[in-house]
């Protein structure tokens, strides 16, 4: 998680660049949970051209100098617990601590908090069917989801085996309205009725047995990217017409490629 790079650089004064973009209870930012960083970080050099740097144990992609999801090496206890790779969604929050207390009251499982000086508070959470995501309280950490931005993360989604045990969950700590639409999947609405995420109810033989949330990039070409996710040694896992949900080179790690 981000708070390796913080609690051993203590260096937060480069990541101060758009946090006043940053809305409480949205999505905005996401990184990648690897066992080998040094397989991972070429696939998406090459599939989205990033360029990572990395800080200690903590890397950062970046497109030119904008930064765009981190990464780290999974630790080795979970290594043992034999947790998959995964992308990590990261939500804002104006009170962590109460965040916490109501996400235990609800069913929610707390796998960590900390609070760090000069950083903010932080705390990965587990909702009641298991997906895991990050809450973050303080004015450092980057957002980095934009809107239409090429090889961007420009959307998150949570895939659940079964939706309406969660919904009750995320109203609670997020205060979330939830709409269905048309297309099968569920509209997450925010306090000032603007949409800024998807619930999907997705089949354990496509996604396996784990739920999760979903990290969205955009890209202006789907077939182009398609070739270079494919020839990296990427698997197509479901195709939706204006996006595509793939693993990564892992095997395990899911995303989406979306039409921008």
């Amino acid at each position: 998680m981000i708070t390796t790079l913080i609690q051993k650089s203590g260096n937060v004064k480069d990541m101060k660049t758009r946090n006043s973009f940053i809305k409480p209870n949205n999505p905005f930012f996401a990184d990648l949970s690897t066992y080998s960083p040094k397989d991972t970080i070429p696939f998406y050099e090459n599939v989205f051209g990033w360029k990572f740097y990395k800080e200690n144990d903590y890397y950062t992609a970046f497109i030119n100098n904008m930064p765009v999801v981190g990464l780290y090496e999974t630790p080795e206890k979970f290594k043992q617990m034999r947790m998959p790779h995964f992308w990590m969604t990261y939500i804002q929050v104006n009170n962590a601590n109460e965040t916490v207390a109501v996400a235990k009251k609800l069913g929610g499982i707390i796998e960590m908090q900390d609070e760090i000086p000069y950083f903010g508070t932080i705390a990965l959470i587990r909702d009641p069917q298991g997906a895991g995501f990050t809450i973050y309280e303080g004015e450092v950490l980057t957002n980095t989801r934009t809107r239409c931005t090429n090889n961007t993360l420009i959307w998150n989604e949570l895939h659940v085996s079964e939706m309406d045990k969660v919904i009750s969950f995320y109203e609670g700590i997020f205060n979330w309205n939830f709409e269905s639409n048309r297309y099968g999947s569920v509209q997450v609405v925010n306090h000032n009725s603007e949409h800024i995420a998807d619930i999907q109810e997705i089949p354990n033989i496509l996604k396996g047995k784990y739920e999760y949330w979903v990290s969205c990039f955009g890209v202006h070409d789907l077939s182009s990217t398609k070739a270079k996710i494919v020839e990296n040694g990427g698997k197509e896992v479901l195709n939706e017409g204006n996006r595509i949900l793939f693993m990564d080179n892992s095997e395990q790690a899911f995303f989406y490629i979306v039409q921008t």
